[in-house]
């Protein structure tokens, strides 16, 4: 049996067929936009999944890409802004679940392991890329008045369910999402998209649980202001 990181990604196939399998289907056919890799698999025994790994076996590593892989590329692709970064990441993350699949205990589910474990991936890339200061967030946080209220009325904005038909909601939120200072917006992502608790996001990310509860209030009302001028009544998204 190959140990370390060598005998690691000699198991896990070449550059170009890991592409392969993370860029298409069983089918041939390139994958969607949305980060699935392949139709729908058939229901996982995730123990005997566990058991072939921890074996080395190829078609069991092939069957934790079908069957997971697209879960893992969704969430490296909320958290970085371009594909390339996102499906390095998805490598990085597989590569590091293949050497600490020993050390899984069985104690969550295989898939909530491997979502954390993607999760990591993606924040190391975001580190590697942090090379330049980033903006304040304070010229994107909503005016308030004297007493502390903001100068808009939330009555004034569209109605949730009218929002929802427009197609291009999603595009909207996205945009200012990420038009957040990083540092905010990584911990908006971890809290309200990927639904990690405070100590999980303070832990992962090397912050105290009070700072984790202020960028995320902070990152919540600079969105706010971001989005108001496409909520309010009569404004297109």
């Amino acid at each position: 049996m190959h140990t370390g990181a060598t005998g690691a990604a000699r198991f896990l196939y070449s550059p170009r067929q890991r592409d392969s399998i993370l860029r298409m289907n069983p089918r041939g056919h390139p994958t969607a936009a949305t980060g699935r890799i392949g139709p729908a698999s058939a229901p996982v025994d995730e123990a005997q999944l566990v058991e072939a790994l921890r074996g080395r076996s190829a078609a069991a590593f092939e069957t934790l890409v079908r069957s997971y892989g697209g879960s893992m590329l969704a969430a490296t692709r909320r958290l970085l802004r371009t594909e390339e970064d996102a499906h390095d990441a998805l490598q990085d993350a597989l590569l590091s679940a293949f050497r600490s699949i020993g050390s899984f205990q069985g104690d969550s589910r295989l898939s909530t392991w491997l979502h954390r474990i993607a999760i990591n991936a993606a924040l190391m890339k975001l580190r590697s890329r942090q090379c330049k200061p980033e903006q304040p967030i304070d010229e994107l946080l909503p005016a308030l008045t004297q007493e502390g209220a903001t100068m808009y009325s939330a009555s004034e904005w569209r109605t949730g369910e009218a929002m929802l038909q427009r197609r291009q909601l999603c595009e909207v939120m996205q945009r200012c999402i990420d038009r957040l200072p990083e540092s905010y917006r990584t911990v908006l992502l971890l809290r309200d998209i990927e639904e990690l608790d405070t100590e999980q996001t303070a832990q992962l990310l090397g912050l105290t649980p009070g700072a984790v509860k202020v960028r995320l209030h902070r990152a919540r009302l600079g969105l706010r202001g971001l989005l108001e001028p496409h909520m309010r009544e009569g404004s297109e998204p």
